[in-house]
């Protein structure tokens, strides 16, 4: 009897065996799921942003290093003077991916500056900066200046957008100067409400007669389902001769390698 028993035990498998390899296979499926999902989150919020630093890194330094090599002044000439320089200089749009300049937002950190680069498709946004819109208008042109940038990825250059309050000025620098814009207010929107790049955002009918700054960026923070909007508009520009204004000032002459 003993032999026989061990010879059916040997020979059949018991259900409650069957059924204990089905959950230790579906265990060891959940786990290996979750550790993919760990690393694509961590790829998301870690490799993402930190490949993207680094380029964009190198694209502010070129850009500061042709800015200085032109011989514009990297400290203010005159720190407390407010002078007129009339219109602002408008340059054209450069080439796909091409430098346009830097964005400096103080109320981002006091380290905070990004490049801003021609065009918002992923292969600029996720590596290069914040993009400008192709066909909006130029730093200090009448018009919408519209960029747009990622949050939570690729660099996060848009990150604190929902920060900003009235009266914060965000910064410009191009070849030609600086453009100092004024938030004014935010809205968030669908992303089908592409009337917020018109001339003058949100009025088809309207002809510009001043210069607007859009930037739009995915909300919510980690999701994607709507755009979030922020509106400022150029309150002053000088040209690259005055040097920067003296809120910035420090950090142009950082980035220029003389900090």
């Amino acid at each position: 009897m003993l032999q026989l028993q061990a010879g059916s035990a040997a020979g059949i498998v018991p259900r409650t065996g069957t059924f204990s390899r089905i959950l230790q296979v579906l265990g060891e499926l959940l786990v290996t799921v979750g550790v993919v999902l760990v690393l694509f989150i961590a790829w998301q919020l870690w490799w993402t942003n930190a490949a993207a630093n680094a380029t964009q890194r190198e694209v502010v330094n070129d850009f500061a290093h042709a800015f200085k090599d032109s011989g514009a002044p990297v400290s203010p000439i005159r720190p407390d003077a407010a002078d007129d320089y009339g219109p602002a200089t408008v340059s054209p749009e450069p080439a796909a991916g091409g430098s346009i300049g830097i964005a400096y937002i103080p109320r981002f950190g006091a380290d905070y500056y990004r490049p801003i680069v021609q065009g918002t498709a992923p292969a600029v946004l996720d590596s290069l900066g914040i993009g400008h819109y192709e066909g909006t208008a130029m730093p200090g042109g009448a018009g919408n200046f519209a960029v747009a940038g990622h949050r939570q990825t690729h660099g996060a250059v848009l990150d604190a957008i929902d920060s900003l309050v009235p009266g914060d000025r965000i910064y410009v620098q191009t070849r030609d100067g600086y453009y100092v814009y004024v938030f004014r207010n935010s809205e968030i929107v669908l992303p089908a409400r592409t009337d917020v790049l018109l001339p003058v955002p949100s009025r088809p009918a309207e002809i510009p007669t001043e210069s607007y700054l859009t930037m739009t960026s995915c909300n919510p923070r980690f999701g994607s389902g709507e755009r979030f909007i922020a509106y400022s508009v150029l309150a002053h520009w000088q040209p690259a001769s005055a040097g920067p204004p003296a809120e910035i000032a420090a950090q142009v002459k950082r980035i220029a390698g003389e900090g």
